[in-house]
């Protein structure tokens, strides 16, 4: 995984907050993610978690069927982007779980230039180390920077 910088500036920890605040909307009961799309200008263009299609029954018996809620989740990063209204072409995305190949792959598509997000527990580092080692090396090859933070350094008060 990358090394965790410290927050760069107050826009980041504002950003890296609300996106836990987006990610608690989810009916996911064990896993909880958010993403945030944010202009250069720090105008955020869209938002999105973790949770079934639009439209799609997401009774609480259905999530709570691991091999069901795996085929029907769609991520919160892809959510962000097929909510967007606008290109997002030289966009930032912040989201609260480092994104997977999938979601990678659709962030590439989509423009996102930078990708920041609070660094996952050791324990899940391990569970999702071979899909992060290809969303590494896709961002790497597209030339998107990345970003991990400490859940501790965004709540820290500078």
């Amino acid at each position: 995984m990358l090394l965790i910088p410290k927050i760069s500036s107050e826009w980041d920890k504002r950003f890296l907050r609300l996106e836990l605040e987006v990610a608690s909307w989810s009916k996911d009961p064990s896993t909880k993610v958010g993403a945030i799309i944010v202009r250069p200008d720090r105008r955020i263009v869209s938002t999105g978690y973790n949770g079934f299609p639009r439209n799609v029954d997401d009774a609480p018996e259905l999530i709570a069927d691991r091999a069901v809620k795996y085929k029907r989740t769609v991520h919160a990063e892809l959510n962000a982007i097929l909510q967007a209204r606008e290109p997002l072409d030289n966009t930032e995305l912040y989201c609260t779980f480092p994104p997977c190949a999938s979601c990678a792959g659709a962030i590439v598509q989509a423009g996102v230039k930078h990708v920041s997000w609070i660094s996952a527990s050791p324990d899940t580092i391990n569970r999702w180390a071979e899909e992060w080692k290809h969303m590494i090396e896709m961002f790497k090859q597209a030339k998107i920077t990345t970003w991990s933070y400490a859940y501790e350094d965004v709540f820290r008060r500078s």
